[in-house]
């Protein structure tokens, strides 16, 4: 990188410029047209802040808690699959970045390294498991119990997956990991993703068809919380009338999402220490607009802080 980033677009380009194509796209398409990526990028362009003035904002606090667990930000690490093809460390450099941020990671299920690895990195990070539904139960079970084992803090079970969208870039690079990486949390070829020839589809398209079990229903969330003591959350509630169902199957949270448009973050490709920079960016910038918002702490913020934009630019 020719000089160091100063917002997060710099690392984005900068990712853009190393990587190599089918795996920029990966990281950077949205399904089909994208026009869901882009509300995405422009939804909070609608939105402006209406600042409190007067406040001694001297002494900041931008602590809150998750699951019960205390995070230095309201800034987490959502599940991001094979970060491996981002850079050797993966998901162990992203570990180690949460936890010297002091906040949470959500370990992918499809993650190129495995849960114990990445516990084994860091042992008093706080650390969640996304989890599919598999056709086989019995694996299901199993990610589970390794989570249990490994000291992760809660399930963040993916329900808005029961086929892969259609990512037009992925279709068009005939997507599948590097010969030299596999899904690390599973042993079989099948379930690693590994296999040599997924067809002129996406290989993960194909992935998902074979092995996520698309008639996962309600019942089936009864079944998981049967398993774990764990806390279960919802990753991918989109409507009011699902999240409270939610509640009535004994959920403890719902992460609103739409799968990034059906697609992941980007990466930053400089492992460890981007992550750190990327972490540490976002709470400089939360805590500026907390302090000029006129806000000490999260608990201040409120309703009254944000009105929504008649207007807005459309961008990507």
């Amino acid at each position: 990188m020719p000089s160091k980033p100063v917002c997060i677009n710099d690392f984005e380009q900068h990712a853009k410029d190393i990587l190599p194509k089918a795996v920029y796209d990966y990281y950077r398409s949205g399904a089909d047209e994208q026009q869901t990526l882009m509300d995405n990028v422009t939804a909070f362009s609608r939105w402006r802040l209406c600042p409190r003035v007067l406040r001694d904002v001297s002494k900041m606090d931008l602590s809150t808690t998750v699951l019960g667990q205390r995070i230095n930000m309201p800034i987490c690490v959502s599940a991001t699959a094979m970060q491996r093809m981002a850079h050797p460390e993966g998901e162990v450099a992203t570990v180690k970045a949460c936890r010297s941020q002091g906040t949470g990671m959500m370990l992918s299920t499809w993650a190129t390294s495995s849960i114990e690895q990445v516990a084994e990195a860091a042992p008093n990070a706080i650390r969640w498991l996304q989890l599919y539904i598999y056709k086989d139960r019995e694996v299901t079970k199993s990610l589970v119990r390794r989570a249990e084992a490994a000291g992760y803090r809660g399930i963040f079970l993916t329900v808005d997956t029961p086929y892969l969208g259609k990512r037009l870039a992925d279709v068009r690079n005939k997507f599948k990991l590097p010969p030299h990486l596999r899904m690390a949390n599973f042993e079989t070829l099948d379930l690693a993703f590994s296999k040599k020839d997924y067809g002129d589809d996406s290989g993960l398209a194909v992935y998902t068809a074979d092995a996520i079990d698309s008639s996962i229903k309600w019942d089936d969330i009864d079944w998981l919380r049967q398993l774990t003591k764990l806390p279960i959350v919802l990753k991918g509630i989109l409507r009011a009338d699902d999240a409270r169902e939610a509640v009535k199957h004994g959920i403890v949270g719902i992460l609103v999402s739409n799968h990034g448009a059906r697609q992941l973050d980007c990466v930053p490709a400089t492992g460890e220490e981007g992550v750190c920079d990327v972490l540490q960016m976002l709470k400089e910038e939360f805590k500026l607009a907390l302090a000029l918002a006129g806000c000490r702490s999260v608990k201040e913020v409120d309703k009254s802080l944000v009105k929504r934009s008649p207007w807005v630019t459309p961008r990507i």
